[in-house]
C-alpha cells in the first residue's frame, strides 16, 4: 500500500476524516472508517509521535483484524517496529505499552457501539492517552493531508506474548488464598472478556458460570453493553437459576464491568466507586481519590470518613488520568463504570474492579448487597437519564435559571451541577450527539430524589434517545 497516494479518500468528505472524535476514533464501516483510513492513521501517528516501537491489537469485531493489519502497515511503512498482541481488550494495550516500555500503543475497537462500527484508541509512552488537545487533532490533520515522507528502512512486524504478565498483574490485586469459593456469573456478551476469565480461572477458587462466553463479532445476543437494561436479562436469569453470589458483565472491549448482586439487582456504578475508594483507603494508606462530577456525595462521604481527600475531575478518561497523575491518586472512578488505577499505568480496567469486589466479599464475609445497601439508602440516586434535545444550551440555561436562586453551590466543571441542602443534580450535554444527561441524588430521601428527577425531566422535555 502506497501511503503517498493521492485522490479521493473513502470515509471522508472534502478530505476530512469524520471518525476522529474528542478522545478516540469511532465511525461506521466502511463509510467513516476503513482500511485506507486505518493505514493513514498509522502513517500520521508515526509522523507525529516519531516512535520506534508500537504495540497494536484489536477487539473481536469482524472488521477489526483487517483494520489492525492496515494500521500496522502504515506504522511499518513509516519505519516503526510493530509488536502485535492479536485479539485483546483495550486495557491489554494499555498494559503492554507500559510494561514493555513501548513508545506507544493503538487498539482497534468500537467498544459498545453498534455492530457496523469500529474505531481506535491511541496512547503514547507510559500509556498516556492521546486526545484532541494532546495530539489527536494533529494526527487527524496529517491523515487528511496524506503527504508522508518515504523512510530508508521499513519497520518489522513482531508478535508479543503479553498475556501471562498481564494476568499476573491482575492477580496481584487480590489475595487469592483468602478468596471464598463464590459462585460468579460472568457474562462477556460475546465480547473479549471470556478469554481473560479462561486464563484466570485456573488460579482462582471461584466457581464461574459462563454466559455468552465465546467471542463472536456477529454479536448473536446483541451488542455487549450492560448499561442498556434490555441487555441485562441473561445475567439476571443465570444468577437466579444457579443461585450465584454475584454477577459480572462487560462491554465488548471489557474496559468497563458491571455488577449484579445475588438477587439479580443491577448495582449502579456510582456505588462501586465508593466501595473501591474505601478498599484502597483502608489497604493502601494513600489519601487521594479522583471522582467525576455527576454523582458525588456518597464518594466524598466515604473518602472523608476514611481519612482521604476526594478530588473532582471533569468526566472523561483523558481528564481523569491527567488529574490522577497530577495528584498521584491511587484510584479514580466514574459512575459510568470506568475505574482507574495508579498501579495499572493510571489506566482503566474492567478486570481489576471485580477482583477487588470478590476480594472484599471474602475478606469481610459479606454479600455485595450488604456492602452497598447502606450507601444506597444514605445517598439514593437516579442513575443517568438521557434525553434527546435539539437545543441543549437552551435547556441547560433554563434549568440554571430556575434553580440557581436556591442553590448552595453551582459548579460548571462538567455541565451544570447544583447542590442544595438535601439534594443535588448534574446535567450535561453530550459532546457527540444532541443528548442531555441528568443525574440526581439526595441525602437519604428517595422520594425527594424521585420527585426532583421528575421535575427536572419535565423541564427538559425532549425524548428518550
Amino acid at each position: 500500500m502506497d501511503g503517498s497516494m493521492k485522490g479521493p479518500m473513502k470515509g471522508s468528505m472534502d478530505g476530512k476524516i469524520s471518525c476522529f472524535k474528542a478522545y478516540d476514533l469511532r465511525g461506521r464501516i466502511p463509510d467513516e472508517i476503513n482500511e485506507d483510513i486505518a493505514y493513514r492513521v498509522g502513517r500520521a501517528y508515526a509522523t507525529w509521535l516519531k516512535p520506534k516501537r508500537v504495540v497494536v491489537g484489536h477487539d473481536i469485531r469482524l472488521s477489526s483484524p483487517d483494520l489492525c493489519d492496515a494500521l500496522a502497515n502504515g506504522l511499518m511503512d513509516s519505519g516503526v517496529d510493530v509488536f502485535h498482541i492479536g485479539e485483546c481488550g483495550t486495557e491489554e494495550i494499555y498494559f503492554a505499552t507500559d510494561y514493555f516500555d513501548m513508545d506507544g500503543g493503538i487498539v482497534v475497537t468500537a467498544s459498545h457501539n453498534p455492530k457496523d462500527y469500529n474505531g481506535m484508541k491511541l496512547v503514547h509512552e507510559g500509556s498516556r492517552p492521546i486526545s484532541g488537545d494532546t495530539g489527536l487533532d494533529e494526527i487527524q490533520a496529517l491523515a487528511e493531508a496524506n503527504e508522508f515522507q518515504p523512510v530508508s528502512k521499513r519497520g518489522e512486524l513482531k508478535t508479543l506474548d503479553h498475556r501471562a504478565a498481564y494476568c499476573a498483574k491482575l492477580l496481584s490485586y487480590v489475595d487469592v488464598k483468602s478468596l471464598e469459593s463464590l459462585k460468579v456469573v460472568v457474562n462477556a456478551g460475546n465480547g473479549g472478556a471470556g478469554a481473560i476469565i479462561d486464563h484466570l480461572e485456573e488460579f482462582l477458587p471461584l466457581q464461574f458460570i459462563k454466559v455468552n462466553h465465546e467471542a463472536d463479532g456477529n454479536f448473536p445476543n446483541g451488542v455487549p453493553n450492560p448499561l442498556l437494561s434490555e441487555n441485562r436479562g441473561s445475567t439476571i436469569d443465570a444468577i437466579k437459576a444457579r443461585q450465584a453470589d454475584i454477577g459480572i458483565a462487560w462491554d465488548g472491549d471489557f474496559d468497563r464491568c458491571f455488577f449484579f448482586d445475588a438477587n439479580g439487582r443491577f448495582i449502579e456504578g456510582y456505588y462501586i466507586v465508593g466501595l473501591l475508594a474505601q478498599a484502597f483507603l483502608q489497604r493502601e494508606g494513600d489519601n487521594r481519590i479522583i471522582h467525576d462530577p455527576r454523582l458525588t456525595w456518597n464518594t466524598i462521604d466515604i473518602v472523608e470518613t476514611n481519612g482521604g481527600t476526594a478530588i473532582q475531575s471533569k468526566t472523561g478518561h483523558a481528564f481523569i488520568k491527567e488529574r490522577m497523575r497530577l495528584e498521584n491518586a491511587v484510584y479514580g472512578g466514574e459512575m459510568s463504570a470506568h475505574h482507574y488505577f495508579r498501579d495499572f499505568s493510571y489506566c482503566d480496567s474492567g478486570m481489576v474492579p471485580w477482583l477487588l469486589v470478590v476480594g472484599l466479599m471474602s475478606r469481610e464475609n459479606k454479600t455485595l448487597a450488604e456492602l452497598v445497601d447502606a450507601r444506597m439508602s444514605l445517598f439514593p440516586a437516579s442513575g443517568e437519564i438521557n434525553r434527546h434535545i435539539d437545543d441543549t444550551a437552551a435547556v441547560l440555561s433554563t434549568i440554571q435559571e430556575k434553580y440557581a436562586g436556591d442553590a448552595i453551590q453551582v459548579d460548571h466543571t462538567d455541565g451544570l451541577s447544583m447542590d442544595f441542602s438535601d439534594w443535588r443534580f448534574n446535567v450535561r450535554a453530550s459532546n457527540t450527539e444532541p443528548v442531555v444527561r441528568l443525574n440526581v441524588e439526595s441525602r437519604g430521601d428517595s422520594e425527594l430524589m424521585q420527585r426532583m428527577t421528575s421535575e427536572i425531566l419535565d423541564l427538559m422535555g425532549g425524548r428518550q434517545p
